[in-house]
């Protein structure tokens, strides 16, 4: 398993847009058969800050998730809603471990 934190700050005035295409994504996301989760969350003190929680059954989704229509549609969507450039932080499942997934 293989779990992709991705930390972004939204320009105040594209929450709304940025929200709407980033569940749009998410939606579509989840019936990737490489992908086991697909969560999105959003700061409650700070609404321009959201996290979305990727979880990959294997390092080769990653490839095919990017390689989506809707991945690209909503990339190049919420590039100019984007405050700061989004971060992601690649983790690996301690528990539940994979089996258990």
């Amino acid at each position: 398993m293989l779990i992709v934190h991705v930390h972004v700050r939204v320009k105040p005035e594209s929450v709304e847009e940025f929200r709407k295409a980033t569940l749009e994504n998410a939606r579509s996301s989840i019936q990737e058969p490489g992908i086991a989760r697909f969560d999105v969350v959003e700061q409650q003190d700070d609404a321009t800050r959201f996290v979305l929680i990727e979880v990959y059954r294997t390092p080769e989704a990653v490839t095919a998730h990017r390689a989506t229509a809707h991945y690209a549609k909503w990339r190049d969507a919420v590039e100019p809603m984007m405050a700061e450039p989004r971060q992601r932080m690649r983790y690996s499942a301690v528990f539940p471990d994979a089996e258990s997934w």
